[in-house]
């Protein structure tokens, strides 16, 4: 089986350690901030970034038309709402 020639796997290889970077960053904002309240916001933000990356990339959405990509986006925004619906909860009762 022959390898697909080095410039076609630049871009996902430069996405991949993107994500590791992304990755490392969540594993030591994890551990530096223990009970800091922008923890959840920050770790989920960084979540949203990999998770676009990998769909746009891996999943090849960013080759797709509008349409198909209109059509992956709406479940991304109604994770994120709820997501961050509990939040709203718990700073409401403070």
């Amino acid at each position: 089986m022959a390898h697909p020639p080095a410039a076609h796997r630049a871009p996902y290889m430069r996405v991949f350690v993107f994500l590791v970077v992304l990755t490392v960053l969540e594993v030591l904002l994890a551990f530096v901030l223990a009970a800091s309240p922008a923890k959840v916001p920050m770790l989920i933000a960084l979540a949203i970034a990999k998770a676009t990356l990998v769909a746009m990339y891996y999943m090849h959405l960013r080759f797709e038309s509008r349409l198909l990509r209109a059509i992956a986006v709406f479940p991304l925004i109604l994770s994120i709402v709820l997501a961050l619906a509990p939040s709203f909860d718990v700073l409401a009762r403070r």
